[in-house]
């Protein structure tokens, strides 16, 4: 982990010459002009769901609720579950996991939610954060969304191959999946620890589940994404309960100081 962390970061100006480009080239997309919450109809317990996230939850490029990737999640557990299924999004374009834990959840009204979903990661990732950066504000995210909703399922919808991204020259997805690979590693070892599960990346099968920009998800893959997610918020077969909360390790006390890189890439 140690020598792609570094080899990373040797790679940084390529990152740079080529994400500026990529910034410049894309279309800015914007977020979708829908509602942030709904309801499914159904018989049995009802499921209550937030979705909370990046431009992915804020519904970047979309015009139509039905495209959306929360509308979506509702609507496959309400079709898989028979169960009534109440939804609320909470996105925000560009957040980061510290945006998400700062000025995202804390502004979500007091709800009974059964299910989280974190859609967070690819602007830690994107950005150049450090890991020990996304590993306190990713861990401290979580903590902050078990006290917050302390009964619900949460699941987080880690980051995505980028080497299957239109949008990205070869050279730069495979630079930010060496990335993407350390983050969600991670955050594996932080669901773990804190109660959470993680979900595999989500498939991409190809252009065709991309929005006009080729970076953010289209109606095909926002769909596609809410199926593959489905299975991590009921299962069809009970799984293991989550572990119970631990405390924080040497590191989460550590202090420390970071820089900001400068965002370069295309926003997500």
């Amino acid at each position: 982990m140690v020598s792609k962390a570094l080899f990373s970061w040797v790679a940084f100006p390529v990152y740079v010459w080529q994400g500026i480009s990529v910034r410049l080239r894309i279309e800015r997309l914007h977020p979708a002009e829908v509602p942030h919450e709904g309801r499914f109809d159904g018989k049995g317990d009802e499921i209550s769901i937030l979705v909370a996230g990046d431009s992915s939850v804020a519904g970047v490029g979309m015009t139509r609720l039905d495209d959306t990737l929360a509308f979506n999640i509702a609507r496959t557990l309400n079709q898989r579950s028979g169960r009534p299924v109440r939804w609320r999004a909470a996105g925000a374009n560009s957040a980061t996991s510290g945006d998400l834990r700062d000025h995202v959840i804390p502004h979500v009204e007091d709800r009974d939610f059964t299910h989280v979903v974190l859609a967070i990661g690819t602007n830690d990732m994107k950005n150049f954060h450090v890991i020990r950066r996304f590993k306190r504000e990713f861990g401290t995210l979580l903590y902050a969304v078990r006290a917050r909703f302390p009964d619900a399922r949460i699941v987080w919808s880690p980051v995505a191959d980028m080497t299957r991204i239109p949008a990205l020259p070869p050279a730069l997805g495979r630079i930010l999946q060496i990335r993407a690979g350390l983050i969600n590693a991670m955050g594996a070892r932080l669901c773990n620890e804190r109660g959470a599960v993680m979900a595999d990346p989500v498939p991409i099968h190809g252009p065709q589940g991309f929005a006009r920009d080729g970076f953010h998800a289209g109606p095909a893959g926002y769909r596609s994404w809410a199926e593959h997610l489905a299975q991590y918020l009921v299962p069809e077969r009970p799984s293991p309960a989550p572990l119970k909360l631990q405390g924080a390790d040497q590191d989460d006390r550590e202090q420390t100081r970071q820089g900001q890189l400068p965002e370069i890439a295309a926003s997500s």
